[in-house]
Parts: structure tokens; C-alpha cells; sequence
């Protein structure tokens, strides 16, 4: 019968890419696994380049990652591996069917950042309606202007407006609820039916929400069926001042389709925390596009989010080591 105390058998713990989470404080994850593990030993990297997975990854009982892919043929090469603690919500780097046809527990971090995404999402576009950023450093020309308000963008209110939103996980509702806290009308398209969606949400179609939504924000699963979602069709479909904003998965849009769309006057603005490649290319088409606003996935970042990702990670491997696994995939 599972035990509430560690494994007797102490645990040899390696994490692969420890810096975006305690970047301020590097040491906290030896400390705090030793703390929640006696006995173990613990190998901490920043980074771990893929041509160096394998060799850190060599007699681990338990790797923890964060981007570091853990692929079919790593997995099969690492017989002591018991354990795979993802320190995300999304687990695509690892080849879940392997480890689990090894016995392997994989473990995530779900919801963590859910408010922290939602906040960004309208960071992102008030950035769009309001210009913060070109405003707050527009100091000189301000103080020459001859009168006492000056502005050199078009300026938006968001009341009234029609937010679309597609996928209604956590992050999805939270943005739901501070759109219309907003005043703003919120549709979206979900797997979920009308009465399990909040209150004031009407479910529509995809066709419907393309064609309606003044803003349209993305909030699905990356999946062979949700890539590339946004084409140049479904943009075709939406308003020409509409916002899209992505705070999902990179790919869900086509990016030199809505580089395009940006260009030519057919899109008002686009707002991506992610991009298909991170760090993008030079060539990436967005990083030149007018109207788009840019932030380096950082939507999840905040001290708080990595706090919660940081303690959850840390009661995962104890929960796997006294036989209790949680958070599993």
C-alpha cells in the first residue's frame, strides 16, 4: 500500500532548464527538493542544449524539464528513469505513450498561470487600442504640442465591442470574465455545451466567430487539427479592424498569412505572446509586420505564476516518491 514517506531508495533528480523559473533565486530548487526529498541528489541546469539531454539525463530516476525534448529514443535509452515531471501545462516534449508503455509517470503543472496569461492577454491589447507604450515615450512632442491632449494613433474603447474567444479551458474563462467586466459582449467557440459555459457567454460557431468578433483571442490546444487554424481564409473571414491575439501556441496562426493581412490593411492588429520558433528566426515575418505587437512568452512569467509552478513541481516528485502520484498525464 502506497506509503505518505519518501522511497527508501533515494531518488537521483535532474532538472534540465531550471533558469526561466528561478531565474531571480538559482539555488531554490536544490534546496527545496533536498528539503521535500532527504537523501536525494540533485543535478540543477539553467539550460540544457539538446545534444547534452542524454548525457545529464544518464542515471536519473527522475528528470525534470521544461522545453528539453524527451524523445521516444532518449526515453528508451535511460532504464533507471521512473519519472518525468513537466514544468508546464503542455507536455508535447515528452513522448508520453513511450514512457508510459515503460512504467514511467509523467507529471505537469496545470493552471498555474491562468491569471497571469489572462492579464497579459489584456496588456496585449489595450497595447493595440491605446498605444501605452508609443504614448509613455512621447514626453517631447507632447510638451511642443499646441494643445493640452495630443495623439498620433487611432484610439478604441473596448465597451460594446464583441470579444471572440476560441477554447474555454481556465485561461479561456478567466479572459472571458475580465472581457465583459469590461462591458464588452463575449462569445467563443468551446467543447463544452451553453450551460457549462459562464454566464453571459453565448457558444457560436467557428464561422460565426470569425465573422462577428471584434477581437478574437486564442485559447486552444495546439493539435494537427488546431494548427494553423488562423489561415488565410478564416482571416479572409474576419473583420478588418479586428485584434487577433494569441497567447496559446504559435502555430495556431499562420504567420506569413497574418504578416500579409497586417500589410495589406485587412487585419487592425495582431498581439502574440508566442511565436512558431522561439526565439524566432530574423526572418519571421511578424517581427516586421505593421500593427503587431510582440512580447517574448512571457504572458506566464510572473513571480507569483512561477512561484505556483515552482511549489507544484516540488509536490509532484514527492508525491510520486511516496507512491501517491498527482498532476499525471
Amino acid at each position: 500500500m502506497p506509503s505518505d514517506t519518501p522511497s527508501a531508495v533515494p531518488l537521483h533528480i535532474v532538472v534540465l532548464d531550471a533558469f526561466t523559473v528561478t531565474r531571480e533565486q538559482p539555488q531554490l530548487w536544490s534546496s527545496l527538493l533536498a528539503e521535500a526529498l532527504p537523501g536525494a541528489t540533485v543535478a540543477v541546469y539553467d539550460r540544457t542544449p539538446a545534444a547534452q539531454v542524454a548525457a545529464r539525463c544518464a542515471g536519473a530516476d527522475a528528470v525534470l524539464t521544461n522545453k528539453a525534448v524527451l524523445s521516444r529514443e532518449l526515453i528508451e535509452s535511460l532504464p533507471r528513469l521512473r519519472y518525468i515531471g513537466v514544468l508546464a501545462t503542455g507536455y508535447n516534449v515528452v513522448d508520453v505513450a513511450c514512457a508510459r508503455a515503460h512504467g514511467i509517470t509523467v507529471t505537469n503543472i496545470p493552471a498555474y498561470s491562468t491569471a497571469s496569461v489572462a492579464q497579459h492577454v489584456f496588456a496585449l491589447l489595450l497595447d493595440a487600442t491605446n498605444s501605452v507604450g508609443h504614448y509613455a515615450v512621447q514626453r517631447e512632442r507632447w510638451v511642443a504640442a499646441p494643445d493640452f491632449s495630443w495623439s498620433d494613433t487611432p484610439l478604441t474603447e473596448l465597451a460594446g465591442k464583441r470579444f471572440g474567444i476560441l477554447g474555454m479551458g481556465s485561461i479561456g474563462q478567466a479572459v472571458a470574465r475580465i472581457a465583459m467586466a469590461m462591458g464588452m459582449q463575449v462569445s467563443a467557440v468551446s467543447s463544452k455545451q451553453q450551460e457549462a459555459l459562464p454566464a453571459g457567454v453565448e457558444k457560436v460557431a467557428w464561422t460565426t466567430l470569425l465573422r462577428e468578433s471584434d477581437v478574437l483571442s486564442l485559447h486552444c490546444p495546439l493539435t494537427p487539427a488546431t494548427r494553423h487554424i488562423v489561415s488565410a481564409s478564416a482571416l479572409a473571414a474576419m473583420k478588418p479592424q479586428a485584434v487577433l491575439i494569441n497567447t496559446g501556441r504559435g502555430p495556431l496562426v499562420d504567420e506569413q498569412a497574418v504578416a500579409d493581412a497586417l500589410s495589406e490593411g485587412r487585419l487592425g492588429a495582431y498581439c502574440a505572446d508566442v511565436l512558431s520558433t522561439e526565439p524566432p528566426a530574423p526572418s519571421n515575418p511578424l517581427l516586421t509586420a505593421p500593427r503587431c505587437h510582440i512580447t517574448p512568452h512571457i504572458a506566464w512569467a510572473t513571480a507569483e505564476a512561477r512561484g505556483r509552478l515552482l511549489r507544484t513541481a516540488i509536490a509532484n516528485v514527492a508525491a510520486f516518491a511516496c507512491g501517491r502520484p498527482q498532476n499525471t498525464v
